[in-house]
């Protein structure tokens, strides 16, 4: 595959975004036109595409009535063609700000510059006039203007908000410029160039600096991003605006898609650039899965402009470009602890009111469920116990059974037990030795015989006789059963199909994945939502290896001989590909791509707290590209079929869903060709 190397940003869908907040420097265009092409020269050796600078940039913002004069005006023209040239030797697209007079008329303009031509002049569209703000004394608004060409230093370039910029090969960046008072309004231009294809919205902004008034800024740039699924780049106004009656902080920052990227320290004395990494690849993902976006298109349709596509030769860079984002390693669970927090006690909230919900419609006051001592069921009875507490009846309700099979550890069993007494339901154990023992023998299995034959029958008869077991239980006491296995298990098909951990009458725990679930367990603990006791018993369980415990190990053996990670991979790594592929569908050269920036390093990056030192794992790209492998044949290929037919489950995080009734369905009999060969082909290593 030819273009940038593997380890660039340009290779996955990215593109860099800077913002440059320079000094400005009142009645001297010249001067600020050296620090725009120092700033320029900055984002270029960052490998910048797009980079944005304040509003009136090369004149200042505050010069008020002195932008009635000649001198200033014809010095800021010559400011533009000074960045022009040297613009010829830097690789993005500048976005700067200037007055023009354009049919004797005063505009205060966006300059779009790149490779030694100025490619587009986008004016102001909505003068603020209210307040501290005066600009209609000086200037008129873009939809006064009569044509839509200007000529600018011997060329005739578009003029309008109608300009979208087509960046290079890139063809998701899609380049929209607005200015300041344009966003602050009821439907900015960007939203209608959004629904256009823009996907990175610029603006230009001065913008003083009052009480509050940054907060403001975020929500409305964080709101826009998330409402055009786009991009927005704000550059306001810093250092040397005229502090006569005003004053300024040099607000920069980069959204995308609600979630801020980056940001400059606010009333720096010295010049300011961030550069942030978005991600187009899944701006775009974004938009083909919302169809009310498309809606939204259509109906603006009519009241849209004809827009003017302007493209922007960039060389996309040839040498490595390392991704400067934070790629979370756990995408399911928040790194910041106040984060972290609110997401577990919403999870839990879904799940209780969910289950309490079903109990309640179905006029059934009991609940049935196996609790092994692993992480699931423990979350599962949890759950169940606090919907019980919800609909205000008994815990004693809830009916816990330990079923101990042919590889049940001491270990898992006593903690079963003893949760099951802490937390107040009834507790019991039905032994499924026998009843295995005599299946295995009406099917001539070896194992009947003594031959220690540990396959999948001998596997599924254990997980097969637990849930035959919950179900007669749930008739002998009009109960309902409720359903532990976790969304990981789903996306692998680690779970046995129909009469087996597949199958429920409500699964709690079918949105959430395993990674999850241990920091919901951690929650609990760290809030002592149960007495010492149960808490004590959550820790142990929390602690404990992960495993199915289907097959015999040495007899009374600490730990469980059957590992489940050994098998699939993972599940810290699982989860990461799992997030990627179902939310964005991410192809899996770009899964590898961002799975290896979040997990080459334990030293690097930020860690939930709950994870000590000596627990943080890293992987290199062999790792991640092997265990990958398994999860796109087990995924696309083995387990959708189990998926196709799962029981109800409430839906619990925005990419959290398997249901074929919810956020997925795929074919039962589909194949994993596309996605192995590509992996295959375009990773290298």
């Amino acid at each position: 595959m030819g273009g940038p190397p593997f380890e660039s940003i340009y290779r996955h869908g990215f593109v860099r975004i800077a913002v440059c907040i320079p000094p400005v420097r009142l009645g001297s265009p010249a001067t600020n036109a050296a620090a725009t092409i120092r700033m320029a020269g900055r984002a270029d050796e960052a490998h910048a595409a797009v980079v944005a600078f304040p509003e009136l940039g090369l004149s200042g913002y505050s010069n008020e009535d002195l932008f009635h004069q000649d001198a200033l005006l014809d010095a800021t023209v010559d400011a533009v063609g000074r960045v022009m040239e040297a613009s010829r030797a830097l690789s993005p697209l500048l976005i700067v700000g200037a007055p023009l007079i354009v049919e004797q008329k005063l505009f205060n303009c966006a300059v779009a510059i790149h490779r030694g031509a100025v490619l587009g002049v986008t004016p102001k569209t909505y003068l603020p006039n209210y307040r501290e703000f005066y600009e209609r004394r000086q200037f008129t608004p873009g939809t006064h203007a009569l044509t839509r060409e200007v000529t600018l230093l011997g060329a005739t370039i578009p003029f309008g908000n109608d300009i979208l910029y087509h960046v290079g090969s890139m063809r998701e960046c899609v380049v929209h410029v607005e200015i300041c008072e344009d966003v602050w309004v009821p439907v900015p231009p960007s939203s209608s160039a959004a629904l256009a294809g823009a996907t990175v919205l610029v603006n230009l902004s001065a913008s003083n600096i009052t009480i509050g008034k940054a907060d403001y800024r975020r929500m409305l740039c964080a709101s826009q991003s998330g409402r055009c699924v786009a991009a927005y780049v704000y550059a306001a106004a810093g250092s040397g605006e005229s502090t006569t009656d005003l004053a300024w902080d040099g607000h920069g920052m980069v959204y995308e898609n609600g979630q801020l990227l980056a940001e400059t320290e606010r009333f720096a004395p010295d010049e300011q650039m961030i550069v942030a990494d978005v991600d187009l690849h899944r701006l775009v993902q974004e938009r083909v899965r919302m169809t009310s976006f498309n809606d939204a298109v259509l109906e603006m349709r009519p009241r849209m402009p004809t827009w003017r596509h302007v493209r922007v030769p960039f060389d996309v860079p040839e040498s490595r470009v390392p991704l400067r984002r934070r790629i979370e390693r756990f995408p399911y669970v928040p790194s910041d602890p106040g984060a972290r927090d609110e997401r577990c006690r919403e999870t839990y909230n879904i799940q209780v009111q969910a289950l309490a919900s079903r109990l309640s419609s179905t006029g059934i006051s009991r609940a049935v469920i196996g609790v092994s001592g692993g992480l699931d069921s423990a979350q599962a009875v949890i759950v169940t116990v606090r919907a019980m507490d919800r609909l205000g009846l008994p815990r004693h309700n809830v009916l816990g059974f330990s079923m101990p099979g042919f590889a049940t550890t001491d270990h898992t069993r006593n903690n079963a037990l003893a949760l099951m007494e802490a937390l107040e339901i009834t507790v019991g154990e039905i032994d499924i030795r026998p009843s295995c023992l005599q299946m295995l023998r009406d099917l001539g299995h070896p194992y009947a015989n003594g031959e220690p034959v540990y396959d999948l029958t001998f596997e599924n008869v254990q997980a097969g006789e637990r849930t035959s077991h919950l179900f007669r239980l749930a008739n002998q006491h009009q109960a309902m059963v409720v359903g532990t296995s976790d969304l990981s298990e789903l996306a692998l098909g680690w779970c046995t199909y129909g009469v087996g951990d597949q199958m429920s009458h409500y699964s709690v725990n079918a949105s959430i994945p395993k990674s999850l679930i241990k920091y919901l367990l951690a929650w609990v603990i760290r809030n002592r939502e149960f007495n010492d006791t149960a808490t004590r018993i959550i820790q142990s369980i929390v602690d404990m290896e992960i495993s199915p415990e289907l097959v015999p190990g040495e007899e009374r053996a600490a730990r469980p001989s059957q590992l489940s990670e050994q098998v699939i991979g993972p599940f810290e790594l699982q989860d990461f590909f799992l997030y990627y592929v179902s939310r964005f569908g991410h192809r899996p050269g770009r899964v590898v791509f961002l799975a290896e920036h979040a997990w080459r390093d334990r030293h690097a990056g930020v860690w939930p707290d709950e994870i000590l030192p000596d627990k943080r794992s890293e992987y290199d790209r062999a790792t991640i590209k092997r265990w990958l492998a398994v999860f796109l044949k087990r995924f696309f290929e083995l387990s959708q079929f189990k998926r196709s037919a799962l029981p109800n489950a409430p839906k619990v995080g925005s990419g959290g869903s398997l249901s074929p009734r919810s956020d997925w369905r795929a074919p039962s009999d589909g194949h994993a060709d596309a996605w192995l060969e590509e992996l295959e082909r375009d990773v290298p290593g």
